[in-house]
């Protein structure tokens, strides 16, 4: 990843703007910034949410709060929990979530 064009910037997450999105079951809130064709989002899934898709898109996950399973089309499934990150590139595997108990990430893509 290349960052340029982006000044010092400190963002306070509780003054974006959220946005509401359905999953398959449950809810995803996001807040999301644009850098320079970078999002950065913080993401809260409601308990029981699951992801309404297989997602090809790369990312960069740090687990804040809860837990959010993931799973890759192939079977594999993995568990973050707080402090515990994936990364995964651009069209690698195709992944989706799911959280029983809920999930608060910080989300770069």
């Amino acid at each position: 990843m290349q960052i340029s064009g982006v000044p010092f910037t400190i963002t306070d997450w509780s003054q974006v703007e959220q946005t509401e999105h359905k999953g398959e079951r449950g809810m995803a809130y996001w807040r999301t910034r644009d850098f320079s064709g970078i999002r950065v989002r913080m993401v809260e899934y409601t308990p029981g949410y699951l992801a309404d898709h297989w997602c090809t898109k790369g990312h960069i996950v740090l687990c804040i709060e809860g837990h959010l399973e993931t799973e890759l089309k192939d079977g594999r499934r993995y568990m973050l929990k707080p402090g515990i990150s994936y990364q995964i590139a651009d069209d690698a595997e195709p992944h989706r979530s799911f959280t029983k108990v809920g999930a608060k990430l910080f989300i770069v893509d």
